[in-house]
């Protein structure tokens, strides 16, 4: 049986008993917070439960590395339409320790895809239209200078109003302990 059956499996029957019911909530955070972390794993339960979080308190955005590496791309359009849209008034980044991004090297990264079936033409082409694939490819070496890099990108966004307050932590990926990096209710707000 494959995880797409075992998943559909156990949808049909969560929703046949009705325990979908101590889910519910509305489109709009309780806690009119958002948070961008790492799409890890351990974060799944760890995170939303080491930060006292239930369903509907917040938005969480995931992706490798709790990184915003283009102003416009999907990240921050996600974060203005929960800031304008969803009546968030504070972001949080959290990134954690023994992350996959750090050190990444894009060397190791289209070799793994070389190995398993991406032909070098492929990799030729997109560097022949202008992509930069060695600097999008590349991780970070540390997390608190990572998260003070992505805070920095949220906060001086044109379109990120001034009065939310975007913060920075990293946490323990095993025990969920939380360190401030950057506290945005002290930190003075940088336009560019």
């Amino acid at each position: 049986m494959s995880e797409l059956d075992n998943i559909l499996s156990f949808n049909e029957n969560f929703v046949e008993s009705g325990e979908y019911a101590r889910f519910f909530t509305n489109k709009f955070p309780e806690r009119q917070l958002a948070i961008l972390s790492c799409m890890d794993a351990r974060m799944v339960e760890l995170l939303p439960r080491a930060m006292g979080l239930k369903n509907g308190d917040a938005k969480l955005i995931k992706n490798a590395g709790a990184l915003v590496t283009h102003p416009w791309g999907s990240v921050m359009r996600s974060l203005l339409v929960a800031v304008f849209e969803l009546k968030v008034k504070e972001i949080m980044v959290i990134a954690h320790h023994d992350c996959g991004m750090r050190g990444l090297s894009p060397e190791k990264f289209l070799k793994s895809a070389h190995d398993q079936g991406i032909p070098d033409d492929r990799i030729t082409t997109l560097r022949n239209a202008g992509i930069d694939l060695d600097n999008w490819l590349t991780g970070f070496d540390n997390v608190e200078e990572s998260v003070r890099h992505t805070v920095g990108i949220i906060r001086r966004h044109p379109l990120m109003p001034e009065n939310v307050a975007v913060h920075g932590m990293v946490i323990h990926p095993t025990t969920g302990k939380l360190t401030v990096v950057v506290n945005g209710k002290n930190e003075c707000p940088i336009k560019p």
